[in-house]
């Protein structure tokens, strides 16, 4: 059923032209004498045809037209003006100003139809397109639901495979990535980056993938010569995801390569200081460290979160940039959320490390002598 907008200051004309769209068959009139009237009524309605005429006292039909087609989604509604001025002059202005058709009075009523049941069917199209359009833009809004499913999964057994190399957990990837999370909103990232982040962080140590078992799982301190190719393993997941063209992976290759830069510019692998670490750099060191920290594992006992805290403080413009800890620490009630939902299973269940193994990839050795 098509609404057809008639909008007429005479009577007579607004009963006649009721008359002729009624036998178009299809068709809800929907009448107004006061164009205000009408143009109020058009802010909550939609109509699929509009037939205003030229003369009326309040507004005539070139300024209803005007404010008609200045209302969003109005833009490409039909408009047929209807006058008893049959100047060339007229006519053009009516076209011109954004009507689509143009009618005389007398009204030939085999003329009205025909012009009608050709801006009903032009509406029609528009109507067909519209939906087309709708249904494609579900159809791959879906499609890339599923695509971005796939690539979170890829990269969370991609972020796994990593972790069984060494005394880490799932559970771990799931809290800092969180974490990572809760800073970005801190800071106040837009939301599409807040999410990017939650995805791309647990992939900051999958270059370990290419560190030997020798050095990875080494019981002890590594030598400086073993640290040096240990430290490597932040440019190997770089390697590995930089030439991606998934922004999550390409995000995954930064966090990977800046996560062990310190704010005073002691970190590696290039030594970079303050802002030039990348942002997401910064923010999941905060939440790496701390989750070590706080987390139990073969070769220590967990942080009492006093102590864990106090670490980040005191490694404000040293190891972390300030404001990512100000933003940790202004989430905290998200964060012990975080921590009660992602728990670790048992220890016993950690990847079977040495006792004796030492966190050599965060460079945390006072892990095995301090704590409770």
């Amino acid at each position: 059923m098509y609404k057809v907008l008639i909008v007429d200051d005479s009577d007579i004309n607004l009963q006649l032209i009721k008359a002729l769209v009624l036998k178009v068959g299809d068709c809800e009139p929907v009448i107004f004498d006061r164009p205000k009237e009408a143009m109020v009524w058009c802010r909550d309605h939609v109509p699929d045809l509009v037939i205003v005429d030229y003369m009326m006292p309040e507004m005539d039909g070139m300024r209803f037209i005007a404010a008609f087609r200045a209302m969003y989604g109005r833009t490409a509604i039909p408009i047929l003006m209807v006058t008893a001025n049959d100047q060339k002059e007229v006519r053009y202005e009516a076209l011109l100003g954004g009507a689509n058709d143009y009618l005389t009075k007398p009204i030939d009523r085999i003329e009205f139809s025909a012009r009608v049941r050709n801006m009903l069917a032009l509406r029609e199209g528009q109507k067909f397109l519209a939906g087309r359009a709708q249904t494609l833009a579900e159809q791959v809004a879906e499609q890339t639901r599923e695509i971005r499913e796939r690539e979170r999964e890829l990269t969370y057994r991609l972020s796994r495979a990593a972790e069984f190399r060494d005394p880490e957990t799932g559970a771990h990837i799931q809290r800092m990535a969180h974490y990572s999370q809760v800073i970005a909103w801190g800071l106040d990232l837009p939301p599409a980056q807040c999410q990017l982040i939650l995805q791309a962080a647990p992939m900051h140590d999958v270059g370990k993938i290419a560190i030997r078992d020798d050095i990875l799982l080494k019981p002890g301190k590594l030598t400086d010569e073993e640290f040096e190719l240990m430290k490597r393993h932040a440019l190997f997941g770089y390697e590995l995801l930089k030439d991606s063209g998934s922004e999550v992976l390409q995000a995954g290759a930064e966090i990977a390569r800046t996560h062990h830069e310190k704010y005073d510019g002691s970190g590696y692998p290039a030594g970079l200081k303050g802002r030039d670490i990348p942002l997401f750099g910064r923010i999941v060191a905060v939440a790496d460290v701390f989750d070590a920290l706080t987390s139990e594992r073969p070769y220590k006992k967990t942080w009492p979160l006093e102590e864990a805290l106090q670490y980040l403080e005191n490694g404000r413009s040293k190891h972390f940039d300030p404001l990512c800890v100000e933003a940790f620490l202004a989430g905290w009630e998200d964060i012990l959320d975080i921590r009660q939902r992602f728990q670790d299973e048992t220890s016993a269940q950690v990847s079977g490390a040495n006792p004796e193994f030492v966190d050599h990839d965060l460079d945390l050795h006072t892990f095995k002598s301090s704590g409770s």
